[in-house]
């Protein structure tokens, strides 16, 4: 832990967010005289301090533990590049169009890794009015089936919840590309083109 880096993104954030030292002091309940001597870097909060004060600040008790609140630099949004974050405790699905710091259950989430289903993998995606009918293999039982399936193009993303001991098959508006994406806990986060 870094007190001069964490005690200047106390001030940066508490600045960037209109609050002076005395109002930052009065929603904790402590001195102004603490919170100066936090951003001059000569402490640092004492550890029933650090979660309310990142809650203030709104950054993470990482960041503000390690004085370093990166920003995610992409200049356009792509749905295609969305991260996506499964909880391995609850199944809960959070979707980023960057790299976020993500936590749920209280336990911080790595973005997953999608690969490109094989062959056997693949889901039938079939044409039928204007719309796709999706349909698989997955035996989708409480110990495996897929989650979630989200179908993207470079500008929308429509996303499907699936349920255990529900047949697979659901449908999509029908578009001329695109990339269909699904997770499961056995084979994790896949993917295959779709076309017309």
């Amino acid at each position: 832990m870094n007190c001069t880096e964490a005690g200047a993104l106390i001030k940066k954030r508490r600045t960037e967010l209109g609050l002076t030292q005395k109002a930052l002091a009065d929603k904790m309940n402590i001195s102004d005289k603490t919170v100066s001597k936090w951003e001059r870097g000569l402490g640092f909060p004492d550890v029933e301090l650090v979660a309310p004060l990142s809650e203030i600040l709104s950054v993470s008790i990482e960041s503000l533990i390690s004085g370093k609140c990166e920003l995610n630099e992409f200049k356009e949004i792509n749905m295609k590049n969305n991260v996506y974050y499964v909880c391995p405790k609850c199944g809960s699905l959070t979707v980023s169009t960057g790299k976020s710091e993500i936590t749920c259950c209280g336990e911080r989430l790595a973005p997953l890794e999608a690969k490109k289903a094989s062959e056997e993998q693949k889901l039938t995606v079939t044409p039928v009015e204007n719309e796709w009918l999706v349909t698989g293999d997955c035996p989708m039982t409480k110990e495996d089936y897929i989650s979630f399936a989200a179908f993207l193009t470079a500008e929308t993303m429509y996303l499907t919840k699936l349920y255990p001991e529900w047949d697979l098959c659901f449908r999509l508006p029908s578009q001329s590309i695109g990339k269909l994406m699904w997770y499961s806990k056995k084979n994790g986060l896949l993917f295959q083109y779709v076309h017309r």
